[in-house]
């Protein structure tokens, strides 16, 4: 059983860990971040392990098979895009499963940044290019990278 684990931390007070576990063709995602305005919150992995220049160097949305964006449930999806997480009382605490990132082979998120954003993600749904892009979800507010856990 493979797992990965991701510190989360930006420029302002979001920060968080967000932990990864491989159980057959699906991986589990937990995670505790704090810092957040109350709201959904657009959730990415992105192609590169590379945090210099903040989330930034992080580049677009990890998608080695050049589809649109979309939500986590579509066919028609980023392999990163893992939808929204939601926060309450500037926290989100979260558990969910998917069945198209892995912890190796060709969709491996380990070395790549982990995203979280300012806005909602409108899963590719919302009418405009930069949507099926980015699903419009803002700024970058603290990224990191996916590293294997012993």
């Amino acid at each position: 059983m493979a797992k990965a684990i991701c510190v989360l931390k930006g420029t302002g007070p979001v920060e968080g860990v967000v932990c990864f576990q491989q159980e057959g063709d699906e991986v589990t995602i937990t995670g505790n971040i704090s810092g957040l305005t109350d709201g959904p919150h657009g959730f990415h992995i992105h192609a590169y392990g590379d945090n210099t220049n903040g989330c930034v160097s992080a580049g677009p949305h990890f998608n080695p098979h050049g589809k649109t964006h979309g939500g986590p449930e579509d066919e028609n999806r980023h392999v990163g895009d893992l939808g929204n997480i939601v926060s309450k009382d500037g926290k989100a605490e979260f558990k969910f499963k998917d069945g198209v990132i892995s912890l190796s082979g060709p969709h491996n998120i380990t070395g790549r940044s982990l995203v979280v954003h300012e806005k909602a993600d409108d899963l590719g749904k919302g009418g405009n290019d930069e949507s099926l892009v980015t699903g419009n979800a803002g700024g970058r507010l603290a990224c990191g990278v996916i590293g294997i856990c012993q």
